[in-house]
């Protein structure tokens, strides 16, 4: 296989840009600035999601596979800062040049990303390489909608119609792999003010594992791995989580029935 990055981020609001933009008083809490937030957001859309630009990254999570390893981990340790979680992020790409693969990562995660690198003041030329430096990155970069560089599962398996878009969830339930397991984005916010912050790590690495399972299940599709490659890839996969030992790495376990895929 080529080397592949999976990678899933999640969020809380932004509150000290909510504050700046609508000049709120530095004694509401942060809880109190989010809901602020939500009703104007409720009242303009009928749902409380806030604008890319409003949302903080608090977790990215990795699958690597390269070689004969694979790895799945998050970027920093708890108390790291959004930029330091960022920056890695981009540093990984400027070393190894990995593709890069999402679900509806060309739709949230990656517009996020640059958004809070932007105001954050981060650098990452190879990621953003058009083909002035690299002439190869003209046919095929991580910016193209259309170039595998960067793979958004969720926009190619749906013909980059919106309409035809699935939750990542449902889709690696029905291929016999394990879904959400009792979190959601919706709670990441509330589990922040918690201080629930290996929960949302943990979370949001089982996202990656499932993206994975889901992205391997696509390379077999496409003819990119024969069916005794692919039930390998599965076996190093489940090799790999079951050596981890986590509670959540338990439950995905657990959780992970299995289908054939024939």
């Amino acid at each position: 296989m080529l080397r592949s990055l999976v990678f899933d981020i999640e969020t809380i609001p932004d509150v000290d840009g909510i504050r700046q933009l609508h000049d709120l008083p530095s004694g509401l809490s942060d809880a109190d600035v989010a809901n602020i937030a939500f009703h104007q957001r409720r009242q303009q859309t009928g749902n409380d999601f806030l604008p890319h630009h409003l949302q903080r990254v608090c977790a990215v999570s990795c699958a690597l596979r390269e070689g004969n390893q694979f790895k799945v981990w998050t970027l920093g340790d708890e108390d790291a800062s959004e930029a330091e979680i960022i920056q890695r992020f981009f540093d990984g790409i400027e070393k190894y040049t990995p593709n890069i693969v999402s679900w509806n990562g060309a739709g949230f995660d990656l517009p996020v990303l640059h958004y809070r690198a932007m105001v954050h003041g981060i650098t990452a030329p190879r990621y953003w390489d058009l083909g002035e430096d690299d002439k190869e990155f003209k046919w095929n970069n991580y910016i193209s909608r259309y170039h595998m560089r960067h793979l958004d599962l969720m926009d190619v398996l749906a013909m980059y119609s919106g309409r035809a878009n699935a939750p990542l969830d449902q889709v690696a339930q029905l291929c016999g792999f394990p879904g959400k397991l009792g979190m959601d984005g919706s709670k990441v916010w509330q589990a922040y003010l918690n201080g629930e912050i290996k929960a949302i790590r943990d979370y949001c690495e089982t996202d990656v594992a499932n993206t994975h399972l889901v992205y391997l299940r696509f390379l077999k599709m496409r003819g990119h791995l024969s069916e005794a490659e692919y039930e390998e890839e599965i076996r190093v996969t489940r090799e790999t989580l079951t050596g981890y030992g986590g509670t959540h790495w338990q439950q995905f376990l657990a959780a992970w029935t299995p289908v054939s895929s024939a």
